[in-house]
């Protein structure tokens, strides 16, 4: 296979839908082992439509030019309760990365 497999998590704010399900939000990124390009994410928000939003939001960066910009994009774009728990883990789904690039 041509990519890896990473996992952050992150605790999810009270009130709001995800935490009826989990208390932690888990973010899972594919990505290209030569180019560090996010192909594929997945988060455990409640709904499909904010899955589908941070997957398409996070696809296409390349990890090896940091978090700046999809950090960024995400404070920018996504303006849900549970957006600095996103944000967290993919500060900690980029940790997995730097470990095993």
């Amino acid at each position: 296979m041509n990519t890896i497999f990473v996992a952050g998590h992150s605790k999810l704010p009270t009130g709001i839908a995800a935490n009826h399900i989990s208390e932690s939000l888990t973010l899972t990124l594919e990505i290209d082992k030569k180019y560090g390009v996010i192909v594929d994410a997945s988060c455990t928000l409640a709904t499909d439509h904010g899955r589908e939003y941070v997957k398409n939001l996070l696809k296409g960066y390349s990890l090896k030019e940091g978090l700046d910009e999809p950090l960024k994009q995400l404070e920018d774009g996504y303006r849900g309760k549970a957006g600095n728990a996103i944000a967290a883990a993919l500060k900690d789904s980029y940790k997995q990365y730097q470990m095993h690039d």
